[in-house]
């Protein structure tokens, strides 16, 4: 049986996060005010069968499949917030799972870097697709259990 790590309902996508999920995603790009289901599994190879689960259920869009070794992760979104919340109970229901039974999300570490380096500016916005951090600007940085949940904080 498949773990539910994440499992995530945004009803509005605020501006930065639609504009920085654009910039990445390999799938249909969000936009600012969508609703989003983001779901993390694991094993990762379950998320394939669930994002199918969720876009033949309803009228989303995936903007978002990964399959890593331990994890998967998916992303779907509308504008229709009630479509986002069906996909979410069709892929509960394929797992036999409900919302309760996923992980508790938990701050790993969180810490401000004041009056960042120009190298290290560089550094991040190298390592990371949309980023424009620049030298002497502060950052925060945060880091979650299940790592998904970071895009609660994003938002």
């Amino acid at each position: 049986m498949a773990e539910l790590r994440s499992y995530i309902v945004i009803d509005s996508l605020q501006e930065q996060l639609a504009a920085f999920m654009a910039s990445t995603v390999v799938g249909y790009m969000p936009v600012a005010g969508m609703a989003a289901l983001f779901v993390e599994v694991a094993p990762g190879m379950e998320i394939v069968r669930l994002l199918d689960v969720a876009v033949k259920a309803t009228n989303t869009r995936p903007a978002i499949q990964v399959v890593e070794r331990s994890f998967g992760t998916l992303e779907v979104h509308s504008e229709n917030q009630g479509d986002v919340r069906q996909a979410g109970r069709a892929v509960l229901d394929a797992m036999g799972l409900t919302e309760a039974d996923r992980d508790e999300p938990r701050v790993a570490s969180s810490t401000v870097i004041r009056h960042i380096d120009p190298y290290q500016a560089a550094l991040i916005n190298k390592s990371r697709q949309g980023s424009m951090l620049l030298a002497g600007q502060t950052v925060f940085i945060l880091e979650t259990q299940p790592a998904l949940y970071a895009v609660l904080a994003a938002n």
